[in-house]
């Protein structure tokens, strides 16, 4: 018969072994995510929206191949679209979101519309050809693949579109994309951050999207606490880990004492609008 300290030494001994594989599985899931060079190569059907008036290609980039001119325009629609939201906070946050578009792990789905005349020779248009043509951009995604809560998620940094194509259905199918995006790169959630000031993006992740208020939200952490706090992080799990972590039911967040408000990715991504 063994001795307790034996039996306890081969339990550790295959926990200890069972969190090395799960590190090393994550690990390759984030390498694997990271080096993708084109999510949209996967989702053909998704470069296009043709719908409400609205002619639309998608492209992808990344944080560290931005031109001057794209930069301008990212700074530019940030300020349109969130220096109300932020109010007071919006000098400092402007600084933040500036590093923060042009890092190497930022990646982007640039919104190019189309005009009219073009509109039907769209569909006919190679890859190639449709380079060589600077349609403008009208509104960007920026999205990066991380571990929060030591899961591998897809984080939304920004969802900006320009107000006159907003409420057109584009949102939605960008974020349709995304989820898409984070499935297929084997993340466990899709997670961003909305300030609550921003009641048209609340409701529409809410209700529209069907995101739940994270447990790593801290309304869901310590409500009292959350009651401070300008933002809530919300969610939309895709895998079983990722909803027992992010989708706590509310009312039993107490049993997940690790839990913290959302690491630092998710203290300042506030920069949701559709």
């Amino acid at each position: 018969m063994e001795a307790k300290g034996e039996i306890d030494h081969r339990e550790n001994r295959m926990k200890r072994k069972e969190m090395l594989e799960k590190k090393k599985t994550i690990d390759e899931i984030m390498k694997s995510a990271s080096s993708e060079k084109d999510c949209l190569a996967h989702f053909p059907h998704f470069r296009h929206y043709q719908r409400n008036g609205l002619c639309i290609h998608l492209e992808s980039g990344r944080g560290d191949k931005l031109s001057s001119n794209t930069k301008k325009y990212i700074q530019n629609l940030l300020k349109l679209n969130m220096e109300a939201p932020y109010g007071p906070e919006w000098p400092a946050e402007e600084k933040v979101k500036r590093r923060e578009m042009v890092a190497s792990e930022a990646r982007y789905i640039f919104v190019h519309e189309i005009p009219n005349e073009d509109a039907n020779k769209e569909s006919e248009m190679m890859d190639k050809e449709r380079k060589l043509i600077c349609y403008p951009i009208v509104g960007f995604v920026h999205y990066r693949f991380i571990l929060e809560e030591e899961v591998p998620v897809l984080y939304v940094y920004e969802l900006q579109l320009e107000p006159r194509i907003q409420g057109k259905g584009l949102g939605k199918f960008l974020m349709q994309l995304i989820e898409l995006i984070a499935g297929k790169n084997r993340m466990g959630a899709v997670v961003l951050t909305v300030q609550k000031a921003n009641l048209l993006a609340m409701d529409f992740y809410l209700h529209k999207l069907k995101y739940t208020i994270s447990a790593i939200s801290p309304s869901r952490v310590d409500p009292l606490l959350g009651l401070e706090k300008s933002y809530e992080i919300l969610c939309k799990a895709l895998d079983h880990e990722a909803q027992i972590v992010f989708e706590f039911p509310l009312g039993k967040t107490s049993l997940l004492p690790k839990l913290k408000f959302g690491d630092s990715y998710a203290k300042k991504r506030m920069g949701t609008v559709t």
